[in-house]
């Protein structure tokens, strides 16, 4: 006997529809599986033989074909187990055909016939919406991350056993509902507040400005001056996720098998890799692809503490990324692409001993130490940065000070307004919504300026021997500035603002 069941096979952070077919006969004994199966697909037979044992169901004593269509897409993860089983089970009779027809099924088999939860289930749910299929039957764990998907059933089983009475009519099975996605939710889970920063007032006002527009950051200190702090409460001025960034942003996650089981996230991400990472781990494939770091970050921000220890040949790879907004893995079995529309935060010392400029202690470095320390980060990755910020020590009277500084929630309003101001200027554009993303096009057109302005601009690139990019940048982030204050027209005080957060290119490192 013939029969077809339904399930999902991922592909980047997406998933394809395929066909289980199974056809039982005679000639032969055992499960023959076929249609580009990798190892853990492969070794189904033995969890779901003993999953039938436990279930109070026997195996078919005849050949078992299982053809996973379309044969040439290959097939990875044990998410096969669940529609295989079915599909054997029809096919032996002991399984009603006619819902099979409309459903999708994904889960994992443990041994003793439970149903455990799989990775990438919400591209699973939307692939099954996507085909015209009208229920999804999964792992209960998975089931507030695929209740997401409308028009879709979602039907959460805990084994084998209540997955076959569900599907002959024994049992019924509700529905999840899901949870309507709450704004409040989305900036109200950060244990970190910009209120626990003494000082620093230059810096928080920069990092204001890099939310409100989405611009990258390099902040250049030396120890202890409260980089890393500063950088780790930038989230919680962000706005939160709109419906479609948490739909996507989800989806990266649970495809690399980082999500938590429980709906959509709700919190921008904040990813911060070791300084040892490696290029693959930073931009993602791998034997069985998955998303990067950056791929991670994506709708949040990427840190990278220490940036000069960050081997060169991972640095350069952000290159192509942070003007894209896209990363395409391409391999000789594969190629995929993975969204990375993230941005970026980083930190680093001055020099090797990390007190160059320090208004009190003495560094130690010479100047060529300082000059290579320098030169480990290149002049066109660099040239990517919007604002390289000096964050120096606090002064200890500030340190000691009862004073609370601006909470988070304060800042996070104004750069709420600012985001809606450009939301509104960019309507209609696709994949842009921050001024960081204007091309030279959207530029000329939304960053005029008056004659002082564009003097003092001028002089700027003369003095510092800006490059095209960093010309840009720095109006990208004059408008933004200019959108804070509320401001239609970019004021000369807005490019001067815009100027000072260009540290690096005024040229006062190792001189």
């Amino acid at each position: 006997m013939f029969v077809r069941t339904h399930a999902g096979a991922l592909v980047g952070i997406d998933a394809v529809p395929v066909s289980v077919e199974v056809n039982i006969a005679g000639g032969g004994l055992g499960l023959y599986l076929v249609g580009l199966p990798d190892n853990a697909v492969k070794e189904s037979e033995e969890r779901i033989r003993a999953a039938f044992e436990n279930s109070e169901e026997r195996f078919s004593g005849r050949k078992v074909v299982v053809n996973l269509a379309p044969a040439d897409l290959k097939k990875e993860g044990a998410a096969f187990d669940l529609p295989i089983a079915i599909g054997i089970l029809a096919a032996m009779g002991r399984v009603e055909v006619p819902m099979l027809e409309e459903t999708m099924l994904a889960g994992e088999l443990s041994l003793d016939g439970s149903v455990k939860p799989v990775r990438g289930v919400l591209s699973l749910a939307l692939a099954a919406r996507k085909a015209g299929l009208k229920r999804m039957i999964l792992a209960e764990e998975n089931v507030a991350e695929a209740s997401v998907v409308g028009e879709l059933e979602i039907l959460g089983v805990k084994s084998l056993r209540q997955t076959i009475d569900f599907l002959n009519g024994e049992i019924n099975l509700q529905p999840a509902v899901a949870e309507e996605p709450s704004v409040e939710e989305g900036v109200g889970r950060y244990a970190e507040d910009f209120a626990d920063v003494k000082g620093q007032v230059h810096v928080k006002r920069a990092l204001e400005i890099a939310a409100a527009g989405g611009h990258n950051v390099l902040m250049i200190g030396s120890p202890g001056s409260g980089k890393t702090m500063l950088a780790r409460r930038l989230p919680t001025i962000l706005p939160p996720l709109q419906s479609e960034e948490a739909l996507e942003t989800t989806k990266i996650h649970s495809v690399a098998g980082l999500q938590r089981f429980d709906g959509l996230m709700r919190c921008r991400p904040f990813r911060a890799p070791h300084h040892t990472a490696s290029p693959v781990s930073l931009i993602g494939g791998g034997q069985s692809p998955r998303p990067g770091e950056v791929s991670l970050a994506h709708n949040g921000i990427l840190f990278l503490d220490e940036l000069p220890e960050f081997g060169r040949s991972v640095l350069e790879v952000l290159r192509q990324p942070l003007e894209d907004r896209e990363i395409v893995v391409s391999r000789a079995r594969y190629s995929v692409a993975y969204p990375a529309n993230f941005t970026l935060v980083a930190a680093m010392n001055p020099c090797p001993c990390g007190y160059y400029n320090h208004p009190t202690k003495e560094c130690v470095c010479s100047q060529t130490s300082v000059l290579r320390y320098m030169g480990r980060i290149s002049g066109p990755l660099m040239d990517r940065i919007d604002m390289h910020i000096e964050v120096t020590p606090v002064d200890p009277t500030e340190l000691q000070s009862a004073a609370e500084g601006e909470r988070s929630a304060v800042i996070r309003e104004r750069v709420m307004r600012a985001r809606e101001v450009q939301r509104r200027r960019f309507e209609g554009i696709e994949g842009v919504h921050t001024n960081a993303r204007m091309n030279a096009a959207m530029v000329r057109e939304y960053c005029v300026l008056d004659a002082p302005s564009e003097q003092l601009l001028k002089r700027a690139m003369e003095r510092l021997s800006l490059s095209a990019r960093a010309y840009d940048r720095i109006l990208k982030v004059a408008r933004t500035i200019a959108d804070l204050a509320g401001r239609d027209a970019i004021a000369q005080s807005d490019i001067a603002e815009a100027i000072g957060y260009r540290s690096l290119d005024r040229g006062n490192w190792g001189v």
